[in-house]
């Protein structure tokens, strides 16, 4: 059952009734205000505040306004005088019931009205903006229309005089003779038919003339041999390893060809963002300011789109790293390491900085003797390295207890 309010205070005038409630730390998002011409309801849970109003008062300009931990309500009276009581002074139950009801019904059929009149209004200005687009597009049409009306008039004059200028060059030189015309006549005794034999026999040296045009040779044909330049290994013959490194090869341009296009991400990213290469050096560029939260996530988009570049986890593990994040650290680098098969001398570089941050990893852990062993085989396969040997021989002091202080293995 509610809580009644019964600290709210209100004034008037000759107009205007007042009415001020506290809101006891109610929200103003909670607060819900019911008002009609004889009754106010202000609920928030779980507080209740009713009044049934003693004098009609004017619903449509009332107002309310919800701050600074009170609800101030503005009623307009009907009739401009001064009340004597806020609310009715009867107790019967069934008549505040029956007031209560008889505001909801108003409201209720208020509210409907404001729907269905907020609803006819939507309906009319959609109505009007079909209506004025499609009547700026008729006359963008009419527009066009015209436009062609006039260029296809404008052509159509043109070809006229072009025609008339035809004929009149044709009136002009139809009086004149042809050369071969011209010797029919100045032959004596020479008939009409023999003038018609001169003139087929002239059109028929001109097309000659014509079909003796020389024409350019044809195009020798002939067979260009293609051949390949050997890929050359760096390792000796009798070491070598080209099956292995032929299989890794293989397996690098099989992984920049395996992109995953169904990361939802994709949708939001510009062209070069969904290139895993862009984004692998943009998160090296935010490792390099000391940014390692951003090229994490670099790496995490670029790893979405492609699972199977070594780099791309061995670089997270060094975030991973430096933000102490050992454990996924030591997972991004063993991924790296199982992606960085056959072992070549081609990765053979990649695979040392992946077993020496793993190594780190157990190290800060304090696993020293699985740190130890990444350590030694990162040194088994570049053994001239001062700083692996180093890194080494502390591993084993802090592990025989000959280390006085425990240092740091951040790569």
């Amino acid at each position: 059952m509610p809580l009644l309010v019964t600290d709210y205070c209100w004034t008037q005038t000759e107009s205007t009734v007042h009415i001020s409630v506290p809101l006891k730390g109610a929200k103003v998002g909670k607060v819900d205000i019911l008002s009609t011409d004889e009754y106010l309801k202000v609920h928030f849970p779980p507080y209740l505040f009713e009044a049934f109003l003693f004098e009609p008062v004017d619903d449509v300009r009332s107002t309310a306004k919800v701050g600074n931990g009170v609800a101030v309500i503005s009623l307009p009276k009907r009739t401009n005088k001064v009340w004597d009581h806020l609310m009715i002074t009867t107790n019967d139950k069934e008549k505040k019931k029956e007031v209560r009801e008889r505001a909801l019904l108003k409201y209720q059929e208020k509210l409907s009205l404001e729907s269905t009149s907020k609803a006819e209004k939507e309906h009319t200005e959609k109505k009007y903006a079909l209506e004025t687009m499609m009547k700026h597009e008729q006359e963008e049409r009419d527009r066009i229309q015209k436009i062609k009306d006039t260029e296809r008039e404008k052509t159509t004059a043109e070809l006229a005089a072009w025609r008339l200028r035809q004929k009149e060059e044709l009136k002009v030189q139809s009086p004149r003779d042809s050369p071969n015309q011209m010797t029919a006549k100045q032959e004596p005794g020479c008939s009409d038919g023999g003038k018609v034999k001169l003139d087929q026999r002239g059109n028929r040296e001109a097309k000659s003339k014509i079909k003796q045009v020389d024409l350019p040779a044809p195009r020798l044909v002939g067979n260009i041999q293609v051949s390949f330049t050997p890929r050359v290994f760096p390792t000796a013959l009798r070491e070598s390893r080209v099956p292995e490194e032929e299989e890794w090869l293989k397996k690098q341009a099989e992984a920049r060809r395996a992109v995953y296009a169904d990361v939802e991400e994709l949708e939001d990213l510009k062209e070069e963002e969904r290139n895993p290469d862009w984004l692998k050096d943009k998160g090296d560029k935010c490792f390099a300011a000391g940014d390692y939260l951003g090229a994490v996530n670099a790496y995490n988009l670029a790893i979405r789109l492609n699972r199977k570049i070594p780099a791309l986890y061995s670089n997270r593990a060094a975030c991973h790293l430096r933000l102490r994040n050992l454990h996924k650290a030591i997972e991004d680098s063993s991924q790296a390491l199982d992606l960085l098969t056959p072992p070549v001398a081609a990765n053979a570089a990649a695979r040392i900085r992946a077993q020496v941050r793993r190594g780190s990893a157990f190290c800060q852990l304090q696993l020293y003797a699985e740190g130890l062993q990444d350590y030694q085989a990162a040194l088994k396969m570049d053994p001239s390295n001062k700083a692996l040997q180093a890194d080494v021989q502390r591993i084993r002091d802090m592990i025989q207890g000959t280390a006085k202080s425990r240092e740091n293995f951040i790569l």
